[in-house]
């Protein structure tokens, strides 16, 4: 199965590739994404031929940023970081500012990503979502098209049957390419098992009996009871758990439909 999903992934890489020529990836350093650029290591022969693209949003987690930069020098990665500076500087983003968490959510993760790419010109950016993540990205596709503001019309999306995928969009179009749309959370922990792919520790429990199992910015994401120190663990963990994947995160419970309306703004 797992080789499946591999290959699969690796095919959808190269034709997302081959079809856009301002091609990049968003990067958030969690197992999704790390999990894709082991992917796209094997689909280019060991190099990454686009730039890499994190959100950093000034509440990243630091073990976070430790893990990315090592990361970055030691495969010789191409990063861009992606800041709302003026946002930032304006000091209204949650906890401190007068701002909700959503709307946070959306000034420094969905505004920031806008920026960077029209800075650069990216057209279509390879992103680590799964449909068994979350209700709203069970509806997309594996080519999923925007419009120039990067809104996501959910009503009005290309069919997808038999590996055929719909590459030719309007020239304005902003592509989501979706990799791993097909795989599950289990998936992603076998496979990070059998490949050895590094993950950061936050994933692990320290000894305190709690861990991550979703990361995001550290004052909306919370930890769950959890004793697995290994990949391992975690994959038997899995097998019996009831606890949703982002029940940890906060912004997803704001309001019923919060992370909906977030998603069709252009939110990853």
């Amino acid at each position: 199965m797992l080789s499946v999903l591999e290959s699969r992934s690796i095919y959808i890489l190269r034709e997302a590739f081959h079809h856009f020529d301002r091609l990049a990836m968003l990067w958030s350093v969690g197992k999704d994404s790390n999990v894709i650029l082991w992917l796209v290591r094997k689909a280019f022969f060991g190099t990454v031929p686009f730039p890499l693209v994190h959100l950093d949003t000034s509440y990243e987690m630091p073990e976070l940023i430790a893990f990315r930069d090592r990361l970055v020098s030691d495969w010789g990665l191409n990063l861009v970081v992606a800041r709302n500076e003026e946002a930032l500087a304006a000091g209204n983003t949650f906890p401190n500012g007068r701002l909700s968490r959503v709307q946070c959510c959306s000034l420094l993760k969905k505004d920031a990503l806008k920026q960077t790419l029209d800075r650069h010109g990216f057209r279509a950016v390879i992103v680590g979502v799964r449909r068994d993540e979350e209700p709203t990205r069970a509806k997309e596709r594996i080519f999923s098209p925007r419009n120039a503001a990067m809104e996501w019309n959910v009503e009005d999306q290309p069919p997808e049957l038999w590996d055929q995928f719909k590459t030719d969009f309007a020239p304005d179009a902003h592509l989501r390419v979706h990799p791993l749309l097909e795989w599950t959370e289990s998936n992603i922990w076998e496979y990070i098992e059998r490949e050895g792919i590094p993950v950061p520790e936050l994933y692990f429990d320290a000894g305190n009996g709690e861990r991550y199992r979703s990361l995001g910015c550290w004052p909306c994401t919370g930890k769950f009871a959890s004793s697995a120190r290994t990949v391992r663990e975690i994959i038997v963990e899995l097998r019996a758990t009831r606890i949703a994947e982002r029940a940890g995160r906060a912004h997803d419970h704001e309001s019923e439909d919060a992370f909906e309306k977030l998603r069709r703004d252009g939110f990853m």
